[in-house]
């Protein structure tokens, strides 16, 4: 079983947005408790909420405009506050892929596990995101390595190409990526050139 690190959350800063409410008191007292600096705002957060640590927001009367980013697209772990399970505002919630969640009306509890669940959650999404960013790269790469053994190869053996790229790469001192990249860029240049003299 891994071992999850639980992280020190004091000085984190965390903006509520809600209108004003006793639900905002009592998240307010529990995240002071812990350690966090708050600011509360309504109906929208302002723009140094970019630089929050957490974004608590009201999933009953949310609305896309309120965030200073897409929805799904926030550079924090966001809360969702839920009073209301109709179907469509936990949707609209789950589109601006909110962390965790927190029950309407907050009590004295239930707060520090919504932060730890929302920290853990979004750190995961970022190392998905992550992964499939550097696997979409890869399979970019791929294709452009096939494109210059192509290019290489005129006619002759595939094996022979791919030898000769790893080769210039090697000569050039850069990944065979980058010398497939500089290959298929030379083949669209003298391209052009053909084209322009025709």
């Amino acid at each position: 079983m891994t071992r999850t690190r639980i992280p020190n959350l004091g000085g984190a800063r965390a903006f509520v947005m809600h209108r004003p409410h006793p639900t905002v008191q009592a998240i307010t007292r529990q995240l002071s408790a812990i350690g966090l600096i708050t600011v509360d705002c309504w109906p929208e957060l302002p723009a140094e909420a970019l630089a929050a640590d957490f974004v608590f927001f009201d999933a009953d009367l949310g609305f896309d405009e309120q965030f200073p980013w897409r929805p799904g697209e926030a550079q924090m772990p966001l809360v969702a506050l839920i009073g209301s399970e109709a179907p469509g505002r936990i949707e609209w919630a789950l589109s601006h892929k909110a962390d965790a969640q927190l029950l309407k009306p907050v009590g004295t509890a239930g707060v520090y596990s919504a932060l730890l669940i929302a920290r853990q959650s979004f750190e995961a999404r970022k190392h998905l995101a992550s992964e499939i960013a550097s696997l979409r790269q890869r399979v970019a790469e791929r294709q452009t390595i096939v494109r210059a053994v192509e290019a290489l190869s005129k006619g002759a053996e595939d094996g022979r190409a791919y030898a000769q790229l790893r080769s210039l790469a090697m000569s050039w001192q850069i990944s065979i990526e980058e010398a497939a990249r500089r290959i298929v860029a030379m083949t669209e240049e003298g391209d052009d050139d053909q084209s322009h003299r025709a």
